[in-house]
């Protein structure tokens, strides 16, 4: 297997290390120490850390696996669900400690950074369009009111799953997430009823 490259992993350190502590409190020495190489070698990667957090805010969405939300096979809805219980899991394998780095970005530097807030709102533009995508497959399939707005759906069950995650990191539990697939999954994406 080839070596990864010193680029890749800067990338791979900083999206750990950001997702980890933060963007302020994850400095480019914390992140070369991590990455296992010299301090010097990550400018000639990186014009500053803010360029370094772009990539690693991409990274990091694709690690979110949210192209699997476009793939067929599974039914649109199951597929939308499945989505979430995975990064469930993976918070509660986390000890309900990182949280979102699109969300803790977006609240502790998006005020300070153009750059990285117009970065958050590129990463969470996209998450919500493959959200879009997937409830508009349901509604073609009947498996959901077609008077829904998929697109304001979309983007108010993803600042529903911010706002859970913050919930369940302060409250170290996953109660907070009972009450997000009960309400996204019971009531605003239930089938339609049956009216004849």
């Amino acid at each position: 297997m080839a070596r990864q490259s010193m680029r890749e992993a800067i990338v791979d350190a900083a999206v750990a290390q950001f997702h980890a502590k933060g963007y302020n409190a994850a400095g480019v020495k914390d992140i070369t120490d991590a990455a296992g190489v010299p301090k010097g070698s990550f400018y000639n990667h990186f014009d500053s850390k803010e360029s370094l957090a772009l990539v690693a805010l991409d990274r990091y969405g694709a690690g979110l696996r949210t192209h699997e939300l476009a793939e067929p096979g599974t039914p649109p809805l199951a597929r939308l669900r499945a989505h979430f219980e995975f990064l469930r899991e993976e918070t509660a394998d986390a000890d309900f400690t990182r949280g979102c780095m699109f969300g803790n970005f977006g609240a502790e530097i998006g005020d300070h950074s153009e750059t990285i807030r117009a970065g958050v709102r590129t990463s969470l533009g996209l998450w919500a369009s493959l959200i879009a995508g997937a409830l508009a497959e349901a509604q073609r399939a009947g498996d959901l009111r077609a008077d829904l707005d998929t697109e304001r759906t979309a983007r108010f069950v993803l600042n529903a799953w911010e706002g859970t995650l913050i919930a369940a990191r302060s409250g170290r539990s996953g109660e907070a997430f009972e009450d997000f697939f009960d309400t996204v999954f019971g009531t605003m994406l239930a089938p339609p009823s049956d009216t004849s």
